[in-house]
């Protein structure tokens, strides 16, 4: 629990404060009973210090005579020292990175995934793939020589990140996890790298990531630019919040909450909303309460009922809810105006959506796309703009988001073409 569970010190069991492994049986039955897929959070390319392998297994690891250039997710030397020599850890120091390229490493992580999989999960989401091997030679990264195409820390930006992680034989890493997995398995890489370098990435996993949209901003002509890039190849798996970037009301505002879902759940492919973004939970208090980098505030509770706990928990949750009386599930579920009505309208209409996808001409502010006989179109302004086609509302963000052929401000609609 150095780093909210992403520090592994066991891969086949369940840590007591979660429950058991029966708890796990039930909610994949569960989910299944109601005809859902079931998706856990694998990550592959580090354990926990705490883990076994480090103490018993060593050369699992990777280890250098002195550090080299490399540097963490948080910032800081990627190396640190132990028993006179340096081992490397992408993250927090109490996250050593596994040696993908042992074979022992390759097997062992393919009982990880056999394990889950035989247990009833579907798939994977997979943690920080773009990590899984670096340089063999452990060179240092060179001075960077064009924009990476994705944000980064300052120091981060003066290099080109080309040892540190992606290794020109990532691929091979990649069809070894796919083959532990098996066809059927659903696997969705969490791909820190601009869209033009996600092969390999896409020979071996479903979808990837798709940071540059969620990093674009709350403009039509960035989101216009990311979705264009992003759209290139298939293979986007769209997102616009997320536990390690903060809630999607606080990044683009309230009032721009109900676009923003449009937007996520309209484009074509898989999408992730984010946990409480269904019914507009926003951002806890920016304080460093159990996570280092000040990733608290996006980590807050569900909020299912207006209780205390806000239904979270029969137990006292880690962080508290933020605002459960105000915004829950329960008080959403029967108001055909809510947040959450919104988003169970999108989903459903993701079934009719057509499968094509056309980026079109639209006014300044305005974000448009056609979808089959539906085009999408988002207003990211604070003033009414003329929409790109005149014809029926499917769905709107409120009502009265699109009369007379223009679109309110901070609204969206999906206007029916026939």
């Amino acid at each position: 629990m150095a780093d909210f569970g992403y520090d592994v010190s066991d891969y086949t069991d369940v840590d007591p404060v979660f429950g058991t492994l029966a708890d796990f049986d039930a909610v994949a039955a569960a989910a299944h009973e109601r005809g859902l897929e079931l998706l856990l959070d694998m990550v592959p390319c580090h354990t926990s210090i705490e883990h076994p392998w480090f103490r018993e297994h060593p050369d699992w690891y990777i280890w250098a005579d002195e550090p080299n250039n490399w540097s963490t997710a948080f910032g800081g030397s990627a190396w640190s020292r132990r028993d006179g020599r340096w081992y490397m850890h992408s993250f927090y120091p109490e996250q050593p990175d596994l040696d993908w390229r042992n074979p022992e490493v390759v097997a062992a992580m393919g009982g990880v995934l056999r394990f889950w999989l035989d247990r009833g999960a579907d798939g994977y989401r997979i943690d920080a793939i773009d990590r899984l091997l670096k340089d063999p030679q452990l060179r240092d990264d060179p001075p960077a020589s064009e924009p990476f195409g994705l944000p980064l820390r300052e120091d981060e930006a003066k290099l080109a990140l080309t040892m540190s992680r992606n290794a020109p034989d990532t691929g091979e890493a990649l069809a070894k996890i796919r083959a532990a997995c098996g066809d059927d398995s659903w696997l969705v890489g969490e791909v820190y790298l601009p869209s033009a370098k996600w092969q390999p990435y896409l020979e071996h996993f479903d979808c990837v990531f798709a940071f540059e949209l969620l990093h674009a901003g709350w403009d039509a002509q960035l989101l216009h630019a990311a979705i264009e890039a992003t759209t290139r190849q298939s293979g986007a798996a769209w997102v616009l919040s997320n536990h390690d970037f903060g809630r999607l009301v606080s990044r683009f505002g309230r009032e721009n909450a109900r676009a923003a879902a449009m937007l996520l759940l309209t484009l074509p492919g898989a999408a992730f909303l984010y946990q409480g973004d269904e019914i507009g939970l926003g951002e806890g208090p920016h304080e460093v309460r159990f996570d280092r980098a000040g990733r608290d505030a996006y980590r807050h509770p569900m909020q299912w009922d207006g209780s205390p706990s806000g239904g979270f928990s029969e137990g006292r949750p880690w962080l508290a809810p933020l605002d459960p009386r105000e915004r829950n599930v329960e008080r959403q579920r029967g108001q055909p105006g809510s947040m959450l009505s919104l988003v169970r309208e999108l989903i459903g209409l993701r079934r009719v959506l057509g499968d094509g996808f056309e980026l079109l001409d639209a006014a300044p502010g305005v974000l448009a796309y056609r979808r089959g006989s539906h085009v999408v179109a988002v207003n990211t302004t604070g003033e009414e703009r003329p929409a790109p086609v005149r014809a029926e509302p499917r769905l709107e963000t409120v009502d009265g988001a699109f009369e007379d052929g223009l679109l309110a401000p901070h609204a969206g609609a999906v206007l029916v073409c026939d």
